[in-house]
């Protein structure tokens, strides 16, 4: 067996393993505002459920090489601390992959990613940031919290509104259809996996 003193490891190796090891990983295209008005959208596959009550989910934004706070950490945080405190998840689809790509790469701040990728925004509901047109589901959240874990910040939201595709929630008991939501996760480097083969265990 392998034994790895973690302090031993460069912060490059200690990314590697955990992006190749923490698989599949559900990604958030992040949509946020800033105070200025200005849309910004960036995939991060460092993203998850928190709870149901209140029904929340976060994502983890590392910071730029330069030390700066990516734009959309910088827009999600609370308004005291100089953002718009809300932000909208777009679960990423399979014909929506490529445009994550490319929304990865920096612009400058105020410049939008939905213009680089060909995506139209769509007017929140509930909240200033937009959804992607053409995304499934989207959760529109509202900041409860930003925590700084070294280098890394994690943004909680708590969720404010859903915006589903029609059909594909059974309102009755909110069952949601997988196979018509053709969610993708994320593997390492630039692999990503389908959702679509799956089995059960148990009953």
């Amino acid at each position: 067996m392998l034994h790895v003193d973690v302090a031993s490891m460069t912060a490059r190796q200690r990314q590697r393993l955990l992006l190749w090891s923490v698989v599949p990983r559900p990604i958030a295209m992040v949509s946020t505002v800033s105070p200025g008005g200005a849309v910004n959208l960036a995939p991060f596959s460092y993203y998850t459920a928190v709870g149901y009550s209140p029904m929340a989910l976060l994502f983890c934004a590392s910071r730029r090489a330069d030390g700066t706070e990516k734009d959309s950490c910088r827009n999600a945080r609370l308004p005291a601390e100089g953002g718009t405190g809300e932000f909208t998840v777009n679960v990423l689809i399979e014909k929506h992959a490529e445009a994550a790509t490319t929304t990865a790469k920096p612009l400058p701040y105020g410049e939008s990613e939905y213009d680089l990728a060909g995506l139209r925004a769509l007017p929140g509901h509930a909240v200033r940031s937009p959804r992607i047109d053409g995304s499934p589901l989207a959760f529109e959240c509202r900041t409860s919290s930003v925590v700084p874990v070294g280098d890394h910040s994690v943004v909680i939201g708590e969720v404010v509104h859903v915006v589903a595709e029609e059909g594909l929630v059974d309102e009755a008991g909110f069952h949601l259809d997988l196979d018509r939501l053709g969610s993708v996760g994320r593997m390492g480097a630039a692999e990503y996996v389908r959702t679509l083969d799956r089995y059960a265990v148990g009953g």
